[in-house]
């Protein structure tokens, strides 16, 4: 199928990779070129030619490609995405056995073995997300493994690889019967509405699942919850189940409202007991902290990067001055969830915003727990930039 390319990396790069690194960085490679192809073999190899690994050319934001194997004699072919997509598949056998859950990640990219890849379950259907042209090179191989390995009643994908690294919209039906959507899965008990063939997003973000347990089991009873950069409100859903006396959700997208209606309705909740606010989430804690609003809990989730009309939130830059925000308008006693999707900075980064956000507004914090990826979203220590979910619950002391 592919002939190799040979791509010499820089020799103070070499160790890293050599020890399990499996991102081919861009600026690390030597030789690399327009006439690489996407999906072309790349063995990788040492300024004297030495052999250090072989993977494949798929160009995005992260870099040039992934290391695959280590082992020069090995073939990336079908047996070979088969056997990993089969070790995957028998890592989650107590996912597939919960009746309580029923959407869990299968594979999680480079944490399985093939960067640029995920595959997520949903009752019963498969959704692929292809992160490069190269990785959906492969995609014969890798959608006739899992129809050989699992059953299903259809199978569907998401592309995430224009430009920007932006879903390209199409119709995501791949195999199997068409779906009849919203389906409803399971989470810890919880209903969701699940759409897989419309846009980026499906409805609820799976790797929050234990954060979303926590707050329904441990933190919600009795108090007034604040979810900001809401979404469809699946943390204001499991709050309304845990026992809050009102969940407020707020998000600036139009189609937020209409799904997160969905959300409650699916679980039986009468949404018009619940406050859903279109807008934004910054002008939303200036009315908040004018009519001096205070919350029990609030909920503060924003994407890592994000542009409205007035402003351009990166949580890199911009978390500490979202974390004081938020701390204006949290009763003393009260809890903040501070969760980003970030990759770029890590844990210790992420408690410190907290810590300056505190000081900075005369403050006293006590961190009470902390999250990172779950079990089905499996990492490699060697690559921590994979384990990119950090979610911390803050208590605002008097």
């Amino acid at each position: 199928m592919n002939t190799e390319i040979c791509l010499k990396v820089k020799s103070n790069f070499v160790n890293k990779l050599k020890s399990g690194y499996p991102l081919i960085p861009k600026e690390v490679i030597i030789n690399v070129n327009d006439t690489v192809k996407e999906g072309s073999i790349v063995k990788l190899v040492d300024e004297r030619n030495r052999f250090i690994g072989k993977g494949y050319y798929g160009k995005q934001n992260k870099g040039l490609g992934w290391v695959l194997s280590r082992k020069e004699n090995v073939s990336i072919d079908q047996n070979f995405f088969r056997k990993k997509l089969k070790e995957a598949i028998k890592d989650r056998e107590s996912f597939y056995k919960n009746t309580e859950t029923t959407a869990f990640r299968v594979f999680n990219g480079e944490g399985d073995g093939i960067g640029g890849l995920t595959i997520d379950y949903f009752a019963g259907y498969y959704l692929l997300t292809w992160y490069s042209v190269g990785i959906y090179h492969f995609r014969e191989y890798i959608i006739q493994a899992l129809q050989e390995l699992v059953e299903f009643k259809s199978i569907y994908q998401k592309k995430r690889f224009d430009n920007e690294g932006k879903y390209i919209e199409e119709d995501d039906f791949v195999a199997g019967e068409r779906g009849q959507f919203p389906i409803i899965i399971k989470e810890n008990g919880v209903n969701f509405a699940v759409y897989l063939n419309e846009s980026a997003m499906v409805g609820v973000f799976l790797d929050q699942r234990d954060v979303r347990r926590t707050i329904r089991d441990a933190y919600a009873n009795g108090k007034t919850v604040l979810n900001t950069f809401s979404y469809t409100g699946a943390f204001s859903v499991v709050a309304a189940l845990g026992g809050a006396t009102k969940t407020t959700s707020v998000d600036l997208a139009n189609r937020s409202r209409g799904k997160t209606i969905e959300q409650f309705t699916v679980n039986d909740i009468d949404h018009k007991t619940q406050a859903i606010i279109v807008e934004d989430v910054f002008n939303y804690f200036k009315y908040a902290a004018k009519k001096q609003l205070k919350f029990d809990v609030v909920i503060l989730d924003p994407p890592s990067f994000a542009r409205s009309k007035k402003f351009v939130f990166s949580a890199e830059k911009d978390y500490k001055n979202l974390l004081k925000e938020a701390i204006a308008i949290t009763e003393d006693n009260g809890t903040i969830v501070a969760s980003t999707n970030c990759s770029t900075f890590g844990m210790e980064k992420f408690k410190g915003f907290i810590e300056t956000a505190f000081n900075e507004t005369g403050h006293r914090y006590k961190l009470l727990e902390q999250f990172s990826l779950p079990a089905d979203f499996k990492t490699i220590k060697e690559f921590p930039e994979g384990n990119y979910l950090k979610v911390i619950f803050i208590k605002k002391m008097k």
